[in-house]
């Protein structure tokens, strides 16, 4: 039977690796921060969005990005647009097709592809939600910066981007 070590060394342990691998621990404390933020952020936008129109920040996120590229876009971009993964992005776009919302079509170019369309009804619902998620923006993020603050995150978050597809 195998025992278990006593917190304080797993502590000292997790202590020691976070030192070797992070020297001086520099910017641990920046990256946690920003992990809270985010998380804290889509969770209560998440929260505030349902309950003002009972759609949820994913389902907004799909919808919206389809009104900023026009009104449809191939699967494939979609899924680059909103980081979801392909396999949860079918689900969610299965969804909002049963609910009306968006249509999906193979791609009249090359018919491999799917194109995801949104509908009248998609349309009127990014209209009613886009409002209430960008006060929601506002309130939460905007309102709690200064420009030179707005304009030194965006410049520090552009600089660690990773250019990656999820598969």
């Amino acid at each position: 039977m195998q025992k278990d070590s006593p917190p304080g060394d797993v502590a000292a342990l997790f202590g020691r690796l976070t030192e070797e691998s992070l020297p001086g621990r520099r910017g641990e404390q920046a990256w946690r921060a920003l992990l809270q933020a985010q998380a804290t952020l889509m969770r209560q936008l998440d929260t505030d969005l349902r309950e003002d129109t009972g759609l949820r920040l994913a389902d907004f996120d799909v919808l919206a990005q389809l009104a900023d590229a026009g009104g449809e876009l191939r699967m494939m971009e979609l899924a680059v647009r909103t980081l979801l993964s392909r396999s949860g992005l079918t689900r969610r776009v299965a969804r909002l097709a049963d609910e009306g919302l968006v249509r999906r079509a193979d791609a009249a170019e090359d018919r491999r592809g799917v194109v995801v369309a949104l509908t009248d009804a998609g349309v009127a619902r990014v209209t009613e939600t886009v409002p209430v998620h960008l006060r929601g923006v506002s309130k939460l993020f905007v309102e709690r910066l200064d420009d030179q603050e707005l304009a030194v995150l965006e410049t520090a978050l552009r600089k660690v981007m990773v250019d990656c597809t999820f598969g």
